[in-house]
């Protein structure tokens, strides 16, 4: 019980944490990213500022990627399957790069700790998942 409640807890607290990061601008989410990551994984200067400015040209194609499937939402048309597989793709590819360049960046033991955290998120997500579906039957 103890456990699903902290659960509950963490995603609603992740969910009120990414609505308030939208107000941000790239730039800011950057900077708490990039402080978030050298207090986690104890980055010198130069990983950070190399860090920064892979995650501000990420946060950037993200934004520009949102407003353009928000503006096609608003005229009411949604992406094809074909779209859908496209987007799907792209953003996959990116994660790929992405995890590359980080790999280039971070020392192993660096590295090795970020994707840990990673999965420890990704398996918080899923729980969480899992048991609000178990909830609504």
């Amino acid at each position: 019980m103890k456990k699903l409640i902290v659960t509950i807890v963490l995603v609603i607290s992740s969910l009120s944490f990414a609505q308030e990061k939208s107000k941000l601008s790239p730039e800011q989410q950057t900077e708490l990213q990039v402080k978030k990551m050298t207090l986690d994984l104890d980055l010198d200067a130069n990983q950070q500022k190399e860090l920064r400015t892979i995650l501000l040209e990420n946060t950037k194609k993200r934004e520009a990627k949102k407003m353009t499937l928000k503006e096609k939402m608003s005229k009411g048309q949604k992406p094809t399957p074909d779209e859908q597989f496209e987007m799907k793709s792209k953003m996959l590819d990116d994660k790929i790069e992405h995890k590359a360049q980080l790999k280039k960046i971070l020392k192993p033991e660096q590295f090795q700790k970020w994707e840990q955290k990673l999965n420890y998120r990704k398996e918080i997500i899923a729980k969480s998942k899992r048991m609000a579906k178990e909830n609504k039957e």
